[in-house]
């Protein structure tokens, strides 16, 4: 099979779809591997460190599309690259469309096949693709939280985990999944005062019993949650529904009673945010206020440490990378349910229930 990996070009985006080891795997089964001229060299991979391992370089984005029979992407293909793709390919890659109907029409319009990580299964259940960026999101958000806490950007000028004699931070998550219990587990190591909210019963119990009552745990009414934001200094935002726009949990009349200088880090800002005021922001303009509150929205949150998000999510995608180069596209899709739960858009139409109720959208099973 052909398999190309263009360079990321969305803002401050340096990881790479396919790092130098995964091209090895898949040359030595005799697939040949395109590669863009620098893909990789944000987080210090050469264009010759591709070319030991197997792959071809190609000068251009254009020549990177045209080869291919399978993309290998990181982040959602940007306009510009929809409308490079055909009805005879095949894209892998995050997609987040429930939050972006501009892109889900522009991909259903090149007629390509399109897969969602973010949508992949597992057999006990998880979102394979998507835990290890939840997981470097979690932990990067206590990291983004509490500098943004300083004063000088507008927070509060609260030490997360505060001195002998002064309280820690009061860090409120919303949501017990990957995300959430890495940025507690980030939290709870810099002494702060974590409590998690989340809807299952079942959810709470683990994590207390992880943390061994470290972590104070909140079932997530409405009432409950609005008591927190009154007395938080940092909440973090992590709920999740697979391919699904993320609830609105945070109104923005509830600003008005938090602290001035709170800070709001949402990751559920690439399925369109939990907060009511948030909006996706970049790496280069991180941050906005609302009522004295700041925001932090980056949609690419595991773009910062792009060197070992790209290991991480690479651990991940590689055997699915393997399976549909070995088998074909459609042979893989119907051997394994898990890959076609990934399965967003195929022909000109959407396939994922969650995304066509989001975007109003008819489905196609």
């Amino acid at each position: 099979m052909k398999i190309s990996v263009p360079r990321e070009i969305k803002n401050h985006e340096y990881r790479v779809g396919l790092v130098p080891g995964s091209v090895a795997e898949l040359t030595h089964q005799s697939h040949e591997v395109f590669v863009e001229t620098q893909a990789g060299a944000g987080i210090g991979f050469s264009d010759e460190d591709y070319r030991a391992a197997g792959a071809k370089i190609v000068m251009t984005a254009e020549e990177a599309f045209d080869v291919a029979e399978l993309i290998v992407k990181v982040k959602e293909p940007q306009l510009n690259e929809c409308k490079r793709l055909r009805a005879d390919q095949t894209l892998f890659t995050y997609l987040h469309l429930a939050a972006d109907k501009p892109q889900a029409e522009a991909l259903m319009a090149s007629g390509a096949t399109c897969i969602a990580y973010e949508t992949v299964t597992e057999p006990q259940g998880g979102l394979p693709l998507l835990r290890p960026m939840s997981e470097v999101a979690g932990r990067i958000s206590v990291h983004v939280g509490a500098t943004y806490l300083h004063k000088a950007f507008g927070g509060r000028g609260v030490l997360l985990g505060g001195v002998p004699g002064v309280a820690p931070a009061k860090v409120v998550i919303i949501g017990g999944g990957v995300s959430g219990v890495n940025a507690a587990q980030m939290a709870v190591g810099l002494s702060a005062d974590v409590t998690i909210f989340d809807i299952n019963a079942h959810k709470l119990i683990e994590i207390d019993q992880m943390f061994h009552g470290r972590v104070k745990t909140a079932y997530s009414s409405k009432a409950a949650l609005a008591e927190a934001l009154k007395e938080a200094d940092l909440v973090i935002g992590a709920v999740l529904i697979p391919g699904a726009a993320a609830p609105k949990l945070v109104s923005k009349a509830q600003l008005k009673t938090m602290k001035p200088g709170a800070v709001l880090v949402d990751i559920a800002i690439d399925q369109g945010g939990c907060f009511e005021t948030s909006h996706p922001t970049t790496h280069q303009d991180p941050i906005f206020m609302v009522d004295g509150i700041v925001h932090y929205c980056v949609a690419n949150m595991p773009g910062a440490v792009a060197r070992t998000s790209t290991l991480a999510l690479n651990n991940a995608t590689l055997p699915f990378v393997v399976k549909m180069a070995r088998m074909g596209i459609s042979a893989a899709l119907a051997a394994d349910p898990h890959l076609k739960a990934g399965l967003n858009i195929a022909g000109g139409r959407i396939t994922y229930q969650a995304v066509a109720e989001a975007l109003n959208l008819p489905f196609a099973a």
